[in-house]
């Protein structure tokens, strides 16, 4: 194998079925990847997560810079034995977090140097840099240092960002080391403007990557600027690469997202709902800390067989988590990576059988049915 392999194995309308193959094994697609920020999925250990069908996670290049250091990862054996997750890693490369996390951030042409939001420290990051941090923690798939920009903003400041981001886009293909396995994407910038997406995703394919990201949405432009510049950047991308929409996780956003052609997502959303007591189901959402669970004898939901949902009540899970017990954040972010998981499966297998409008026609008109309480 030489850099990443994809393979295109099944299509429904514009929805795609494959199967991303890397050095530390596959992962099929549409994939949900659980954030394992930190080198973990917050209140989930890696045989939780690997329980729920999960073949892929994220990590995160700004954070496990500042703490405890790509150096020391390395070190210790690169990140897949750091947080005992043999399978595929991605790691972001950083810029959505400088963006939205460290202080007195000063971006220019040679890359961006900021403060450690943890304690102040003066950093840089450049594209050279983002490639090394990502090399020496051992990530399967690389992502390029690209500006994110914030919402609202004006067309022009918004080219001149996204042109830089080309620009170190360029750096970061130079500076990768290739390696049978290993990949490296590009990430389409632009903001809703379609003729900023379309250059750049001209600029990106010019430039050549292994898959290609679809950044700089879900920042508060709304859903139906974000939904159609993904249809509009999609519809540019490669056929034979993988496509991956960074940082969104509304189960109803991934949904329509595969229809327009989207291989692979990641958010926090499971997890941070899980610890705020919302869950997924097949009925929608739900927030366990209402009183209507205090004495609900069924599990989150009927149709999961998550260990949550196995063993535990509505009711034992809603003291849990008014007890404020760690327990109760443990089950709730479980069963919602659970839920994913059984919703990639069900979307993979709608595409294979060339039935993904029936499928999502089906998802819609279970979730508007809302939860039904106990007679």
């Amino acid at each position: 194998m030489t850099g990443l392999g994809f393979q295109l194995l099944a299509t429904s309308g514009a929805a795609r079925r494959g199967r991303l193959s890397t050095a530390h094994g596959t992962a099929e697609t549409p994939a949900f990847m659980p954030v394992g920020t930190a080198a973990t999925v917050k209140a989930m250990t890696a045989d939780a997560v690997r329980s729920t069908g999960a073949e892929i996670v994220l990590g995160n290049t700004y954070h496990l810079m500042l703490r405890p250091g790509a150096e020391r990862v390395e070190r210790l054996g690169g990140l897949h034995k750091f947080m005992d997750w043999p399978g595929p890693i991605l790691t972001d490369s950083g810029g959505f977090q400088v963006m939205s996390l460290a202080q007195l951030r000063d971006i220019d042409e040679r890359g961006v140097r900021f403060q450690s939001h943890i304690d102040g420290a003066k950093e840089e990051l450049t594209p050279e840099r983002a490639m090394d941090i990502q090399r020496r923690l051992d990530a399967d798939v690389t992502m390029v240092l690209d500006e994110c920009t914030s919402w609202p903003i004006e067309a022009g400041p918004a080219a001149e960002s996204m042109r830089r981001s080309m620009r170190w886009a360029e750096r970061c293909k130079a500076a990768f080391v290739k390696r049978p396995g290993y990949g490296l994407f590009g990430i389409v910038q632009g903001s809703v403007y379609p003729e900023l997406r379309a250059e750049s995703a001209e600029a990106l394919v010019k430039i050549g990557f292994d898959g290609y990201a679809i950044g700089g949405l879900a920042v508060g432009e709304g859903r139906d600027h974000m939904l159609t510049t993904v249809r509009q950047t999609a519809s540019l991308l490669p056929a034979d690469r993988p496509r991956y929409f960074m940082g969104i996780g509304r189960p109803e956003d991934i949904v329509a997202s595969v229809a327009l052609g989207i291989d692979m997502f990641d958010c926090v959303i499971p997890t941070r709902s899980g610890r705020t007591g919302q869950a997924f189901t097949r009925r929608g959402p739900i927030n366990i800390r209402n009183a209507r669970h205090a004495e609900d004898p069924r599990p989150i939901d009927q149709d999961c067989a998550c260990p949550a949902c196995r063993t535990y009540s509505r009711a034992y899970i809603h003291h849990l988590v008014r007890a404020e017990e760690i327990l109760g954040l443990m089950l709730m972010s479980w069963h919602n990576v659970h839920y994913y998981q059984d919703l990639m499966r069900d979307i993979r297998a709608s595409i294979e059988a060339d039935g993904y409008e029936a499928f999502m026609a089906r998802f819609a008109a279970e979730q508007a049915r809302g939860d039904i309480a106990p007679v």
